[in-house]
């Protein structure tokens, strides 16, 4: 079990390992391109050789890259259809070049087309994202906090997707967000709280899926629908909570990255570090 953050690769993409050690991380998490769009940093392999290099200097053990946030496969609108199936893939060889062992991303929403025609969509765009692709990078979904017609907020909607008949040969994880799974009804708050929620995910989708956590608290009330991350300890999931998650046993070789506020971010890592120690 380790711990890490989401990281800046303001810079240059080989600044992110560096960035992330001074945090003290032990993983880390980063962006390859802007969130938002706009122009792709070219991976030269000089800037890949650099990167890797500050990876094995920083000692980092893993790293993960988030896609964009405008990406949504079940979108009416062809050309942001069309574009997130063209990006994830990229990311995904992008990661494969860099040696990322995960991407995750937000499959978005089904505002535009309801659920039944959105879901269709999804899967297709999906599947024609993966096909053919032979990279060492695996495709996380991310657990949603389930605002609105937002993409995969339950367990059941995770296992019908990765599940489904033109996917399930794809190998698809997940990625469990802490607060986004509390904001959608999976409560992490005790000990028992926490047996009976990854119970639950390994019935219906299987602890093997599990590749990764993004580590945050939660501002908003249980069961809120609402995506909004505290600082470890100081929001409705609270301390307890963390000790909980962390001392579970099907847990012990998941790592951890923060998606905290950068203001303390180092101090939610000690945080995270002195409660695993209490449990090795």
């Amino acid at each position: 079990m380790f711990f890490g953050a989401h990281v800046s690769i303001a810079g240059g993409i080989f600044n992110a390992p560096l960035n992330a050690a001074a945090l003290g991380c032990e993983v880390f998490q980063m962006f390859t391109r802007s969130p938002q769009g706009g122009q792709v940093p070219e991976l030269t392999p000089e800037v890949v050789a650099l990167f890797k290099t500050n990876c094995e200097l920083t000692g980092q053990r893993e790293w993960y890259i988030h896609c964009p946030y405008f990406i949504n496969f079940a979108s009416a609108n062809p050309r942001i259809k069309h574009g997130s199936i063209s990006v994830v893939r990229q990311e995904l060889e992008r990661g494969t070049l860099l040696d990322a062992k995960y991407i995750m991303a937000h499959l978005g929403s089904y505002k535009d087309l309801g659920e039944d025609k959105g879901f269709t969509q999804l899967v297709d765009g999906l599947a024609e994202m993966l096909k053919g692709y032979k990279g060492s990078t695996q495709f996380l979904i991310e657990i949603s906090a389930g605002a609105g017609a937002v993409i995969g907020d339950t367990f059941e909607e995770i296992k019908k997707i990765i599940y489904h008949p033109k996917l399930k040969k794809y190998d698809i994880g997940v990625c469990y967000d802490i607060q986004h799974g509390f904001a959608s009804g999976y409560d992490v708050r005790t000990p028992k709280a926490v047996a009976a929620t990854f119970d639950k995910f390994d019935q219906l989708i299987g602890l093997e899926k599990l590749k990764m956590f993004h580590c945050n608290d939660s501002k908003v009330e249980f069961n809120s629908h609402k995506d909004r991350h505290e600082h470890i300890g100081d929001g409705h999931i609270g301390h307890a909570g963390f000790e909980a998650l962390l001392a579970e046993p099907r847990l012990k070789d998941k790592n951890f990255v923060l998606e905290t506020e950068p203001n303390r971010v180092r101090e939610d890592l000690l945080l995270l570090k002195q409660l695993r120690t209490q449990h090795t």
